[in-house]
Parts: C-alpha cells; sequence; structure tokens
C-alpha cells in the first residue's frame, strides 16, 4: 500500500481548543502527520510524560502551569525539543526561554518561522536519537572486538607512542612470553632484531604519510633472543577511545616477491593496469572517514566513454582494450602518482582526487576531456577517436557516503552522454533540488499522463476478519517520469492540487477504474473498489452528478465504489466534506475516512459527516510492540463501532499482527503480509 509518514507526537501547553487544533494544522499542512495531545493540567502531564514526545509547542502560561513548569518537568531525563509561542517578538523573553532550556522562541502568528523552527527540531532530535543508536551499537561492538581480538589466531598489538598497550594472546606467543604483564608498558622496538630497529622507528613515525604503503618487513626477536623473519601490517585506531596504531604481526614463510605479485594481481585490471573496481572502492572508505573526521572533500570523477558498444563494434574487443589501456595513459599522464585511478566497468574509468574540491580540479579535467577529443588511437589497423563523458561529485563531511558519490557521478556521466556526449557535469545539490522543486516539468508530465493514459492503476485487497468474503481492493494511482521511475505520490499530488488538476486527476482514476472493475465484475464477481480523492473533488458538488452518470452508464450498483477521503482534509474543509458525503449517501456510494486518528478530537469529525468505514492510520498498527498502544487501538475500535462504523487497519506485515487485531475486534485488514499493491485483481478472497 502507499508509503505513510511516521506522526509526529506532539505536546501542546494552550489553554485553547481552537488554538491547539490551529497548530495541529498548521503542522500538517507543512507535511507533517501528527498525534497530538493538548494538557489539560499538571496532572495530565505528569500522566503523558509515562509516554514518549517529539515536540511541545507551549504559551507562556495556562490556568493551571507556567511553561518554564512544564520545561523542567520535562527535562527530567527526556529529549523532548520545547518551543515557546511568545504574544509578540521579544529579545529578553527568547534569551530566558533558552536559558530556561527551551530550544526556540517564536512570535504569535509567525507560521513559516514556525515551521521551520519544527522541522529543524526534529531534525536534530532524530539525529539525536540515532547518535545515541549508535553509541550504544558502538559499545556492543567494542565488546565483540575485544573477544575477536583475545581469541585471533593474528598476532595483535596496539602502540602508543611505540608503547604496547593492549597485545592478544597469539601476539605474546610469538616473541615467547606467557604472561601479557611481560609486555604492558613494553617499548615495541624491543621485539625487533637490532638491525632493523633504526628503519621500523622512521616506519612507524611516517607510515600514515605513505597511503596503502603500510607494511613492513624485518626480522623480530624472541625472548630467548632468537631472530625470525616478520612482516608487520600497521593501520591507525583507537583504544579506549585513545588514537593509537594497530600492529598485525606475521611470522614469513612464503617468498617476499610472490606475495606482493599476489597482491598486485588481486588489486589490478589487467587490460589498463589501473586499480580494479574493488580496490577503488576499499579505499574510498578511508577518503569517507576522512571527510567525516578531519573534514577534507575529495572529488569523484566517473569517466565514461562515448559509444563503446559501437567502438566494439568497429575495432573488436582487443582493439578496444588497446584504446582503454592508451585512454589509462592519458589518465597518469593527467594526474600525479598517488592519485586513485580504477577501471570501473568495461566502458568507464574513475579517478578520485583526494583533498580537493570540484571546482579547483575542473581545468584539469577540461583538459583531459580535450586531450582525449583530440587525440587520433590506433586500434586494429585503424585510426578512430573518442568522445567521453564525466561526472564529478563530491564526497565531503556532508556528504560521505562513497556508493552515494558514486552514483552521483555516474549518473551525470549517464546524463551528459544522453545530451550527446563530451562534455563535464558536476553535481550541485542546489541545483538538484530546485531541479526536484521544479513543478513545472511535473506539471506537464501530469497533463500529458491523464490525456495519454499513462497512469497506472494498482489494486491492494481488503480482508475481512468477520467472515465477509466480498471482494474488496484499494486503488492506488501510479506515476513513472521519462526515466521510468516512480514519481512519489506525495510529489504529483502536490503539483496537481497547485495547478489546478486534482479533479481532473480524481475524474481520470475514478474512470479507469470503473471501466477495469465493469470488466472484472463481468467475471461474476462482486467486487467493491475503494478510491482515494483528494481535496480538490472534495470541494466540487459538481462531482457528484457525474460519478452518478459514470456508473449508471457502466451499469455499475452505486455501491460498487468506495470513496476515500484523507482525514486532514475532510478537517480543513469540514463544510464542503459535509455537503460530499451527504450527497454520496443519497446516491447510495459508500464513503470510507482515511488516516484516521491523529487529530487532537479525532472524533469530532464524524459527528458532521455520513461515514461507512473508518480506516485508521498507520501509526496505530506499526506501534503494537506496548500494552498500551495495543489498549489505545482497541479503545478506537470499540468506540468506531459504538457509532456504527466499519474499522480497517493498514500495514499488516506480519501474522504476529493477527491475534492481536482480530482480539481488537478490527473488521478489515489490508498490508504487504496479505498482498503488495498488484496490477491485477487476483486475490483468492475464498481462501480467507
Amino acid at each position: 500500500m502507499g508509503t505513510d509518514t511516521n506522526a509526529i507526537r506532539l505536546l501542546i501547553l494552550e489553554d485553547s481548543q481552537n488554538n491547539a487544533e490551529r497548530l495541529v494544522s498548521l503542522l500538517r499542512n507543512a507535511g507533517h502527520a501528527t498525534r497530538a495531545h493538548r494538557i489539560t493540567s499538571a496532572e495530565d502531564l505528569h500522566e503523558s510524560l509515562q509516554q514518549t514526545w517529539d515536540l511541545c509547542l507551549a504559551i507562556p502560561a495556562t490556568s493551571f502551569m507556567t511553561a518554564r513548569d512544564a520545561c523542567n518537568m520535562m527535562g527530567q531525563g527526556r529529549d523532548i525539543p520545547f518551543i515557546l509561542l511568545m504574544p509578540e517578538a521579544n529579545t529578553e523573553a527568547l534569551t530566558e526561554a533558552l536559558r530556561a532550556g527551551m530550544q526556540d522562541a517564536i512570535p504569535a502568528g509567525s507560521d513559516h518561522l514556525l515551521t521551520l523552527v519544527v522541522k529543524r527540531e526534529l531534525g536534530n532530535l532524530e539525529a539525536r536519537r540515532q547518535r545515541r543508536i549508535a553509541e550504544q551499537s558502538l559499545r556492543e561492538t567494542e565488546k565483540r572486538c575485544q573477544l575477536l581480538l583475545d581469541s585471533s589466531v593474528e598476532a595483535i598489538a596496539y602502540v602508543h607512542d611505540g608503547m604496547h598497550i593492549y597485545a592478544n594472546r597469539s601476539y605474546i606467543r610469538l616473541f615467547g612470553y606467557e604472561d601479557p604483564d611481560d609486555l604492558a608498558a613494553e617499548p615495541m622496538v624491543g621485539l625487533i632484531a637490532a638491525k632493523d630497529q633504526a628503519a621500523f622507528k622512521d616506519f612507524l613515525k611516517h607510515y600514515s604519510d605513505r597511503g596503502d604503503q603500510n607494511e613492513m618487513r624485518c626480522n623480530g626477536v624472541d625472548v630467548e633472543g632468537k631472530e625470525f623473519p616478520i612482516m608487520l601490517t600497521f593501520s591507525p585506531a583507537s583504544y579506549d577511545n585513545e588514537p593509537c596504531t594497530q600492529v598485525v604481526i606475521r611470522a614469513e614463510t612464503a617468498s617476499a616477491e610472490f606475495e606482493e605479485k599476489l597482491k598486485t594481481m588481486a588489486r589490478q585490471d589487467l587490460v589498463t593496469g589501473l586499480f580494479n573496481r574493488s580496490y577503488f572502492q576499499e579505499q574510498l572508505e578511508s577518503v569517507s572517514e576522512q571527510a567525516v573526521r578531519q573534514g577534507q572533500p575529495s572529488t569523484l570523477v566517473y569517466l565514461c566513454i562515448d559509444n563503446f558498444n559501437g567502438l566494439q563494434g568497429d575495432v573488436g574487443i582487443g582493439g578496444a582494450d588497446l584504446v582503454l589501456a592508451d585512454i589509462a595513459h592519458i589518465l597518469r599522464q593527467s594526474f600525479t602518482e598517488e592519485t586513485l585511478m580504477a577501471r570501473f566497468s568495461d566502458d568507464a574509468c574513475t579517478v578520485l582526487l583526494a583533498g580537493k574540491e570540484p571546482e579547483s580540479v575542473s581545468p584539469a579535467l577540461e583538459a583531459l576531456r580535450k586531450q582525449i577529443e583530440g587525440n587520433l588511437f590506433e586500434a586494429s589497423g585503424r585510426t578512430v577517436q573518442i568522445t567521453v563523458s564525466l561526472g564529478v561529485a563530491t564526497i565531503s563531511e556532508t556528504n560521505p557516503d562513497p556508493v552515494q558519490a558514486i552514483d552521483r557521478a555516474h549518473r551525470l556521466s549517464d546524463q551528459v552522454s544522453q545530451a550527446g556526449g563530451n562534455a563535464i557535469r558536476i553535481f550541485n545539490p542546489l541545483e538538484e533540488l530546485a531541479h526536484q522543486a521544479n513543478r513545472g516539468n511535473l506539471i506537464a508530465l501530469i497533463r500529458h499522463s491523464i490525456e495519454t493514459n499513462a497512469f497506472k492503476l494498482e489494486f491492494q485487497p481488503v480482508i475481512s476478519l468477520r467472515g465477509d468474503n466480498s471482494e474488496q481492493y484499494e486503488v492506488f494511482l501510479r506515476l513513472h517520469n521519462s526515466q521510468g521511475e516512480d514519481v512519489p505520490a506525495g510529489d504529483y499530488l502536490q503539483a496537481a492540487l497547485e495547478s489546478g488538476l486534482g479533479g481532473d486527476l480524481d475524474k481520470w482514476m475514478i474512470s479507469q477504474s470503473v471501466r477495469l472493475l465493469t470488466e472484472h465484475r463481468s467475471k461474476g464477481t462482486n467486487t467493491r473498489l475503494v478510491l482515494n480523492l483528494n481535496s480538490s473533488s472534495l470541494q466540487d458538488l459538481d462531482l457528484i452528478p457525474w460519478i452518478s452518470n459514470v456508473l449508471k452508464e457502466a451499469r455499475l450498483p452505486m455501491d460498487a465504489i468506495v470513496f476515500q477521503f484523507n482525514d486532514a482534509d475532510v478537517n480543513t474543509y469540514l463544510k464542503q466534506a459535509k455537503a460530499f458525503t451527504e450527497a454520496l449517501n443519497k446516491i447510495h456510494c459508500k464513503v470510507s475516512l482515511n488516516h484516521f486518528g491523529c487529530a487532537l478530537n479525532p472524533y469530532a469529525a464524524l459527528k458532521h459527516l455520513h461515514v461507512d468505514y473508518v480506516k485508521l492510520d498507520g501509526t496505530f498498527s506499526r506501534d503494537l510492540s506496548s500494552p498500551e498502544s495495543i489498549e489505545a487501538l482497541k479503545t478506537m475500535v470499540a468506540t468506531l463501532h459504538s457509532q456504527g462504523k466499519l474499522t480497517i487497519v493498514p500495514f499488516v506485515d506480519s501474522a504476529t499482527m493477527m491475534p492481536t487485531l482480530w482480539q481488537a475486534g478490527v473488521n478489515y485488514i489490508q498490508g504487504y503480509y496479505l498482498q503488495a499493491p498488484s496490477e491485477a485483481m487476483n486475490y483468492d478472497f475464498s481462501a480467507e
């Protein structure tokens, strides 16, 4: 079924129910699904704090407590961002609020500022929660690592300023010692043969500057003074949160030269002599770590040969390999010896320019592009000219993920190639955001998709838990862009509403759904469809006679379609929703209310609407881990039943949820455990 953003849990310290509702509506309109609670007394706050909350909005003082007192109560071991809503802008009040531990103080009426601050604080809260999870995971990982170190057959030690601070059992035994205390606080140089000690000290001091050249061969000396050949591998590490050097020692038994050849072959592409893809990706991890720890950015270049398949067709695979070898030679000439370069795929090479930002290397990349364009390559007795498409991305403190950097550079290179090739495109986060926010292209795509029937419909079964074998499916609208990728429903729906296409979108969906349902029911079924209508349709009473005519022309009974509305839209346009649902009832169409339960008073709207089904918000089914959440679900279902409503619970993703939902009295369920949305209405309802 469609995606459902986890609702933020909101506390509101406010005497006025209307003002609290306005705040909830404001956050909903800003894109935040919200489950809110208005605090009505100090005891109510104390009881509420037994649960988890994401945010508190508070006026300076209510009839029963001040914001400062509430903030103090919440601050007892809890992480709940607290935002004060001041009557007017006041620097002194802001200063006092921050001093009291509040996150911000916003003047009344500054709605846009409030939504920005809420977004910031929710982001900061999520980051703090993730950090706490990461810290806990780190502690557990460190414990496991310590156990692995202690039991490893590899000889491993940690050294700080040349002194041992830890050595595992294998390390101690390698040098003939019995007790770890024998090496405690001992200099490591004492385990190295006298003739190699000067070289060892120099290597230990400067190994971090040598890049991947972090190995040294020398002779060790055991407790009895006997020398033996060893290989030392150094790497930066931390032990007990202190920076140090990890040393792994292997006794030499095979030919050092042979080992070195094997190592080179394992990381080298034999056609170009550059590094291979796996080695390149391994090295990016250390670059990512430097970006995070030291703030040092690096530039990643993805260079793809234009029309490589055509080149192979002209000169054969062997000839294409010769061209690749020549390109590798040009790359080596264009960059320093320390530059990491690899053959990343059949037709592409990658270059990592460590410590440099794209702007500083753009001239060198342009010179490279021109050199390849102007070069005459000899292959299979022929002279060929080629061009390349270069995509450029950054690995930085704010974009440290190497996989994401490769994907971005690759995507940009593809875009250049599809546009004709022989150019460079540098990743620009602002440009990408602007492109994503460019409603014009999306609106054009929506309009074109309506005109050409390019939208797709998918169906997900809605299953009865109470022995009703009638077939019901909820319909989901899917839109693909020119690359065949899914456009998120939130994106195209918002664009459609802003451009006045919301009604056209719903009419298209209704027409197509009715056509497909008619075909399906001709096979002898009594299938119903649940269709989600947007806020634009909710405000258009002229849609009712149009719906009636469409169903009559298709010879479908009026109750074959259940029209479903979003709870937030209904609360925003309650007067229009009342008239619309009453009109649907008069023509005998069924009505469902979606995302129910997130308003401060979720049952208030039901007093004004004619609703047959109520579909609970996904947060209720996703949070069944505690007795309190299960009890809240049961209470809500019982209340809805007492009002004559049939209940639907979405996001049923596992069999373990079924007993709880059955005991709660839920009428219908849907979710991936039963079936994912599908292009066909093919679920076997009789199996239930």
